[in-house]
């Protein structure tokens, strides 16, 4: 159960049994792990409920956020352990102009805590030889070298984890699913503001766009890839 169920109306069930998904799409031999968006203003410098984050960070995401964020880091230390490339994405934040139309609430905060908010948190941070991408607009291949990166790479799959599920998870995995990368998501390892809109979201993205899976799937995938490649080099 993926807990988008609890959200569907006996006439979306029905209709489920009829057209919905069936089985996987299923995954390739050249993954990359994305994590997206995952720094301190969307989730705060304390573990607080997030009625209580929000107090200081207004996009915050609360302790839900925090343990997408712990779970995210399991999955991080088994793609590092087995080779799978692994590229962050954050929001650039030196003056473009944001692309959202809605106007935020705003807490006083000196530039020095605001910056620190832009920055990834410690739990996933990039160590040498990972790529961070900063981007402007939801999705992580709107005018950024992801794809080019990907293709460089031989990458045929794009496993994402990050937040929000209903907004920049989904614009990339849109994205990446219309450059014809095959995509995953992990369930446990992206998270949102609303439980309705996770949900919901995630629902939609298995249907169309992508393959959700559990964490405990997608680290069996990464070990089985790197399994594979190291027998292909020892051969």
């Amino acid at each position: 159960m993926y807990g988008w169920e609890k959200y569907l109306s006996e006439r979306d069930k029905k209709h489920d049994e009829l057209w919905g998904k069936k089985e996987l799409y299923g995954f390739g031999s050249k993954p990359a792990l994305v994590l997206i968006d995952i720094y301190y203003s969307v989730l705060g410098f304390k573990r607080e409920p997030i009625f209580e984050s929000m107090q200081m960070w207004p996009g915050s995401t609360g302790l839900e956020g925090w343990e997408a964020v712990d779970q995210t880091a399991e999955l991080l230390a088994v793609a590092r352990d087995n080779g799978i490339p692994v590229i962050h994405v954050k929001g650039l934040h030196s003056g473009v102009n944001h692309w959202g139309r809605r106007k935020r609430k705003q807490v006083e905060m000196s530039p020095e805590i605001r910056h620190r908010g832009t920055q990834i948190v410690d739990e996933v941070k990039p160590i040498e030889g990972e790529l961070i991408i900063e981007k402007a607009a939801p999705s992580a291949f709107h005018g950024t070298p992801l794809t080019f990166q990907l293709i460089s790479l031989g990458i045929d799959t794009v496993i994402v984890a990050g937040e929000t599920t209903s907004g920049c998870v989904r614009a990339s995995v849109v994205d990446g699913a219309t450059q014809r990368f095959r995509m995953g998501v992990v369930s446990e390892c992206v998270f949102d503001r609303t439980e309705a809109s996770h949900y919901m979201n995630l629902y939609d993205m298995h249907n169309k766009y992508a393959d959700v899976v559990f964490l405990e799937d997608a680290k069996a995938y990464f070990k089985q890839i790197g399994a594979a490649t190291k027998t292909k080099i020892h051969a």
